[in-house]
């Protein structure tokens, strides 16, 4: 066998980088703490369910945060917190509406407290002065035709108020304002929702 006289510095490098090699290893695992997961396993750990594991806990949650915020906004409408209100209500278009309804003095608005009078005032007028019965039905009939030509008046000059204030589109078929001003001016003025800005009648807006 030919001596070498580099064999013995070749040996040793090879013994320093397999030295170095171990030790870059083993501080790569003790700053890690653990070995690398396999890429499945990390995909895994990160996956969620899209359906949840409770489905009973989770609908109740929901129905619980809807109510909270249903009665947060019947709160917002009973005080005339205009901010909480329901979207709709908080529309400028919508506002001016049951302002203009709340400050005018409305016939249909006593329509149902008229119609249970005439329920229990009729059923008795029959039994003991019939007689009396038709006059009384036909005074309810003038009545219901007046306070529904009143509503129609009301509307005609609400809706070309909104027009010339907020466009076309603020009494267009998606808004759905004349069924607002026709069923706000059917309710008595102290029932209605939201609560009217105004204690008086007679403010008209602006």
């Amino acid at each position: 066998m030919t001596w070498n006289p580099l064999s013995k510095d070749s040996d040793k490098k090879t013994a320093q980088e397999s030295v170095d090699s171990g030790a870059r290893q083993a501080a790569a695992k003790e700053g890690k703490g653990r070995p690398t997961p396999k890429r499945k396993d990390a995909e895994q750990r990160n996956l969620h369910p899209l359906v949840p594991k409770d489905r009973n806990a989770d609908r109740k949650a929901a129905k619980e945060r809807m109510k909270k915020r249903e009665d947060e906004q019947y709160e917002a409408m009973r005080n005339g917190d205009i901010s909480r209100m329901p979207r709709v209500e908080r529309d400028p278009a919508h506002i001016y509406a049951r302002n203009y309804v709340d400050a005018r003095f409305n016939l249909a608005e006593y329509f149902i407290p008229v119609f249970f009078v005439v329920m229990i005032l009729g059923f008795i007028v029959a039994m003991k002065w019939p007689q009396l019965y038709t006059p009384i039905m036909a005074l309810t009939y003038i009545y219901l035709i007046v306070s529904v030509i009143d509503v129609f008046v009301m509307w005609r000059k609400l809706k070309k108020k909104l027009i010339e204030k907020f466009g076309e589109q603020s009494v267009g078929k998606g808004t759905h304002m004349g069924s607002y001003a026709w069923g706000r001016a059917l309710q008595l003025r102290r029932w209605r929702m939201p609560k009217p800005s105004s204690s008086k009648r007679g403010n008209w807006p602006k």
